[in-house]
């Protein structure tokens, strides 16, 4: 029931992944808002839920006022072990506060982290922390890296990953107290490779990213807006009038693979990382083939057991800190 769309656009993409999915595919909301939407389509469980987080709602107050919101009802199916995953295009802030309280953290993890898939010269990159935890030590840019590691290898297909640490300047130098001593601890791993600025990112080949997420929603955001502001100017200068747009047509060729590599939508959504379950979460403004991309990419997670990988990882690279933690 999450998103500026719902339920029709969420509904519709659900469609639209039905027949790609091996798994099967639980809606929760109001039946009476779903059926309709359905058709005669068979197959899919609908789990009732009869409240909504509406996006202004305080996160943590939605956590203990709508005990029946199709977020709650949501993370509870995945710690029931009903299902693999939770997707929702609903109030980022409620869904991840909801999965860390319910969920909790993979052992040795402090903050949870999302994920973001970007684009750039090369194969793309993963950027964390995207918008999860802005207030962090240094250490947890550690875990950052070990979960966008793990994401990287396991679910993007990058053999042995790099790190990268964002910064102001590549020199280990540079930055504020918290990034300088981030690279102090990023440089004991053999995959750490150095601070990378705003601008390299996009241009420099690079696997992972991490930073705080104030940082991280900041960069997210506004390279969105830097995309479709780009796209605007371009169809801006193309006349409207339908002879006039002739010489134009070429471009047409040139422009389909741009806009589709920074279309949010053909990623869908972004992982929220570093819990004992996985969500994916969505854009609010979601369209059907987002929710249908992030479905998707969602299964992949689940089968490429993206939540294990990530408990081996931290064990591995840091097992005195593999104890749960109450936090």
């Amino acid at each position: 029931m999450g998103g500026d769309h719902a339920p029709e656009e969420i509904v519709k993409g659900a469609l639209e992944a039905l027949p790609y999915l091996k798994r099967k595919l639980i809606l929760v909301g109001k039946p009476e808002l779903i059926e309709p939407l359905l058709g005669s389509t068979s197959g899919l469980e609908i789990v009732r839920a009869t409240e909504c987080v509406e996006m202004h709602e305080p996160p943590l107050h939605a956590y203990r006022t709508k005990k029946d919101s199709s977020v709650m009802v949501g993370a509870k199916l995945v710690k029931e072990g009903r299902a693999k995953a939770f997707v929702s295009a609903g109030n980022t802030g409620a869904v991840s506060a909801t999965c860390l309280l319910q969920w909790r953290q993979v052992p040795g993890i402090h903050r949870p982290a999302i994920a973001s898939p970007m684009p750039n010269r090369h194969d793309g990159f993963l950027l964390i922390d995207a918008g999860a935890s802005p207030d962090i030590d240094a250490e947890h840019l550690v875990e950052f890296a070990l979960m966008g590691r793990a994401y990287a290898q396991q679910v993007m297909g990058r053999k042995n990953p790099t790190v990268h640490l964002m910064n102001i300047g590549e020199e280990e130098t540079k930055g504020n107290a918290m990034a300088k001593q981030g690279h102090k601890l990023l440089a004991k791993f053999p995959w750490f490779a150095g601070n990378i600025e705003g601008k390299g990112m996009f241009f420099q080949k690079c696997d992972v990213v991490v930073c705080d997420a104030f940082v991280g929603n900041v960069v997210l955001k506004t390279s969105e807006g830097m995309a479709e502001l780009i796209v605007h100017t371009i169809r801006s200068q193309v006349p409207t009038h339908p002879v006039l747009q002739l010489p134009y047509l070429p471009l047409r060729k040139i422009m389909q693979p741009l806009r589709k590599r920074m279309d949010y939508a053909e990623i869908g959504g972004s992982p929220l990382l570093g819990l004992n379950g996985l969500c994916t979460i969505c854009h609010g403004r979601s369209s059907s083939k987002a929710i249908k991309n992030a479905l998707l990419r969602t299964e992949l997670a689940v089968e490429r057991e993206i939540v294990e990988a990530i408990r081996a990882s931290v064990q591995e690279n840091l097992p005195e800190k593999s104890e749960p933690s109450n936090e």
